[in-house]
């Protein structure tokens, strides 16, 4: 792979290989509307790490459709001219992470490994092929390599009521189960949380906004159209404003 060349990589199981990515998607900061303290802190972090001045692995979780992985292509896209490359792998794909790290690892660039959707269910224990590198083994974690991995869930791994019915209170302190302490630990080693929500009418009508900003629309008539279409879907997110806005795109001669 001639990184000098190539800004984004996907791994395929199938081939056991990184396949190279020439049709980026280019999402923009600008067009993340509201998540203003979110692109702060991801950039700040991003920023560190290019710059060799210490930085997080970064874990963003939320409700769907809020900008989670967005966000993460955007501030690669901020940054690939600097060095950052990206390599995306699915979380059914982690078994490859050491031979991959091994692959990046002498490389003079810098690395993000997005990790997309990414939980676990009971009894999958794949989670633990990350400690090489979260934790590193008898091998230092690499220093070019870091994950942002978006997930529905703060805590990664599915918590269930068995795993808290051995918790004890010992002089006064809460003691977690093994079980808990396990499933806690794995999101405690991202040191970097960004959390997510679905926003408000007014917020999901300002990204709304932003789609048809260029446009000389009735903006009351634009605005009936963009709740009803929301109320459809039960969600008024950013993912739902611009579905609104690829539906509605075409029809604009009736919203004048």
């Amino acid at each position: 792979m001639d990184w000098s060349t190539t800004y984004a990589a996907i791994y395929r199981a199938r081939k056991d290989r990184l396949k190279p990515v020439f049709e980026l998607d280019t999402i923009s900061l600008k067009e993340l509307v509201g998540l203003e303290s979110q692109k702060q802190a991801l950039m700040d972090n991003t920023l560190n790490f290019i710059q060799e001045k210490g930085a997080n692995h970064a874990l963003l979780w939320g409700a769907k459709g809020t900008g989670k992985s967005s966000l993460i292509k955007a501030v690669f896209n901020e940054f690939k001219e600097q060095g950052l490359r990206l390599v995306e792998l699915a979380k059914d794909d982690l078994f490859a992470l050491c031979d991959i790290i091994d692959e990046l690892r002498n490389e003079p660039y810098k690395f993000i490994l997005f990790c997309d959707d990414f939980s676990f269910e009971e009894n999958d224990t794949s989670y633990k092929f990350l400690k090489p590198l979260l934790d590193g083994s008898i091998e230092k974690a690499p220093k070019n390599i870091l994950i942002y991995a978006s997930s529905n869930r703060r805590h990664l791994l599915k918590e269930n009521l068995e795993d808290n019915q051995n918790i004890q209170v010992i002089h006064g302190e809460l003691h977690l189960s093994d079980a808990a302490e396990e499933k806690l630990s794995l999101s405690d080693r991202f040191g970097l949380w960004l959390s997510f929500y679905q926003g408000n009418l007014e917020e999901y009508l300002k990204i709304v906004d932003f789609y048809f900003q260029n446009e000389e629309l009735d903006r009351e008539l634009l605005h009936l159209k963009a709740k009803e279409f929301a109320n459809l879907r039960a969600s008024r997110g950013a993912r739902t404003a611009k579905q609104f806005y690829l539906a509605f795109k075409e029809n604009l001669k009736n919203l004048k």
